[in-house]
């Protein structure tokens, strides 16, 4: 694995950060959609990239994301280049529709990627398969692996986390940062547009304070906690982060945060966890800010995606 040396812009974190999602248009990924109806009577959306493999690549998006991020279909399009299938699952709330239940999705929440591997498993089609996680979407796969434990289902067999706020305390903090004032007002204005859908379904909540959160402080405190059991947003951040559950994994795991990523605190650059599990691997590039990292190619593909295809599939792309 190479190091990460980006065009002299994007040495920038902003333009990094910004730039894919304002500019990046991968169009080779068409998707067919696949609806699950889940335990509690809601649904999640599967978006499926095919070519026909016994192996699958799953893709988590980062919050407010969905199959449609640019990060997700770069995901898609190299691994379906090199004959994998791809899904990518849309986190409730995130396909397009907002989700029937009051729940919604977050950072910790792992019961619905459980729902879906095990759904995906039992159809004995695939042989082989990995996850991938983006931003919140890594926290949930680097949370999920950890949980699980010994007891992985052993079909997975790779897991990839990129620009992963995995102490989601500080991490939180730091995004709240006025430099990420752009960012988290964008958060902000999202989750407040689902909130106001859904607002019926939560009379115990005070609606003021939802729309006058600032940041995640206010709105995991307001919304998020007492939406899905827990009793503050400080408890949910604790019970939330998978840095803790770092020990337990026991699959060949790589977590790709960079140096400059304006969202991440020094508690998601895990090196002592990362030494002391032998299933662990760090890549901290000096570039990339938060789920960056582009580079000229002529295929279009994001070093991270190349980085992310050699470790799941064991080859280098060579058409450079």
């Amino acid at each position: 694995m190479d190091t990460y040396r980006p065009a002299l812009v994007f040495r920038n974190h902003h333009i990094a950060t910004v730039y894919p999602s304002l500019f990046r248009r991968v169009r080779a990924v068409r998707y067919e959609r696949e609806r699950l109806t889940t335990p509690d009577d809601d649904f999640i959306d599967l978006d499926w990239s095919r070519t026909g493999s016994k192996k699958l690549v799953i893709g988590l998006h980062g919050l407010e994301g969905s199959s449609e991020s640019q990060y997700i279909k770069g995901l898609a399009r190299i691994f379906n280049d090199h004959r994998w299938d791809v899904v990518a699952m849309n986190f409730r709330s995130c396909s397009g529709e907002v989700n029937r239940q009051r729940r919604m999705y977050h950072s910790g929440e792992t019961t619905d990627l459980d729902f879906v591997l095990k759904n995906l498993i039992a159809r004995d089609v695939y042989e082989e398969i990995a996850l991938v996680g983006f931003s919140l979407g890594g926290n949930v796969a680097l949370k999920y692996t950890g949980e699980q434990g010994g007891r992985m289902p052993s079909l997975v067999k790779k897991v990839v986390g990129v620009s992963v706020p995995m102490e989601l305390h500080t991490c939180s903090l730091k995004i709240e940062h006025p430099a990420n004032y752009v960012y988290i007002k964008r958060f902000m204005n999202d989750l407040k547009r689902k909130f106001r859908i859904k607002q019926h379904l939560y009379p115990d909540i005070d609606a003021s304070k939802i729309f006058n959160a600032r940041g995640f402080s206010d709105f995991d405190e307001a919304f998020t906690a007492p939406v899905h059991g827990f009793t503050s947003a400080q408890d949910y951040w604790k019970r939330a982060s998978s840095l803790p559950l770092l020990p337990r994994i026991s699959v060949p795991t790589l977590i790709i945060n960079a140096q400059d990523d304006s969202f991440l605190s020094d508690q998601a650059y895990p090196y002592e966890a990362v030494e002391a599990n032998p299933h662990l691997q760090l890549l901290v590039p000096q570039f990339g800010g938060h789920v960056g990292f582009h580079q000229r190619h002529p295929r279009g593909y994001y070093w991270t995606e190349e980085r992310i295809l050699e470790f799941v599939a064991g080859k280098q792309d060579s058409r450079k």
